[in-house]
């Protein structure tokens, strides 16, 4: 960690740092996936690898806020069929945080993104997706789910960008929007809490960084607010267009940066 860099950021990087904080809350209310944006701004601020330490205290924070809001929708039978794999995907994604590079971790996170983008708009062509999830209760729904359970451990624990990945999973698995909030903020807050002693063993995570995320918190709530002000005016078919939007300009961003 890079902890010279976190004392001596601007105001101006402050306010980038802050803004993403804002955007970390109204995602986690509004429109999932959105936060790959402030993935984006923490890694143009701080050292790659030390953004993902200082942003993941702040993404835990909107976690805890998306459960108060949501807790009601979580879809539980999902969750568990999801968490052995995403386990696995943590494990890998930390093997291959020792050795890979910013620029490896950059362009096989931008492709993955992309193509969990692409799979899921051919899928909502192909056909209409049910009312009440129950695709994993099938032979063909437990490997999807194992899959993208495995990508999104691994993406969340490289670059905390596992919720694009997730919310291609949610969307296609034919979650509503209620049901896709609830089930996605519980799926959140146990994986990234699990994360943080492999933070702090990389070195992700120290005093340092904690402080800057005390600073930053504060900005999550009213992100958080607007959020939930606004997913009440935004109709399902709207709110799939923008999750898959915010899942597209995430994986551009981490290709071309």
């Amino acid at each position: 960690m890079n902890t010279m860099t976190l004392w001596n950021i601007t105001p101006w990087e402050f306010a980038a740092l802050a803004a993403a904080a804002l955007l970390v809350g109204f995602s986690k209310t509004a429109v999932s996936g959105a936060n790959t944006v402030s993935l984006a701004i923490f890694a143009a601020v701080l050292p790659a690898k030390a953004s993902t330490g200082v942003l993941l205290p702040i993404l835990i924070v909107g976690d805890v806020l998306a459960v108060l809001t949501y807790r009601r929708h979580a879809h539980w039978p999902t969750l568990w069929k999801l968490f052995p794999a995403v386990a696995a995907g943590v494990v890998v994604g930390t093997v291959f945080l020792v050795w890979a590079d910013d620029a490896m971790v950059r362009t096989s996170i931008g492709a993955i993104l992309l193509l969990m983008a692409g799979v899921t708009m051919w899928r909502r062509r192909k056909a209409e997706t049910d009312e009440e999830p129950d695709s994993v209760a099938t032979r063909t729904g437990r490997i999807k789910a194992r899959s993208y359970g495995v990508l999104g451990g691994f993406t969340t624990m490289v670059a905390n960008a596992g919720g694009p990945v997730m919310s291609m999973y949610l969307l296609s698995a034919g979650f509503r929007k209620l049901g896709f909030l609830g089930t996605s903020a519980f799926f959140f807050l146990i994986v990234n809490v699990s994360k943080v002693p492999f933070s702090v063993g990389l070195g992700l995570i120290d005093g340092h960084s904690l402080l800057l995320d005390a600073a930053l918190a504060a900005f999550v709530l009213p992100g958080a607010l607007i959020g939930k002000w606004a997913v009440n005016r935004i109709n399902q078919r709207l709110f799939e267009r923008l999750v898959i939007a915010a899942t597209v300009v995430g994986g551009l961003q981490l290709l071309l940066r």
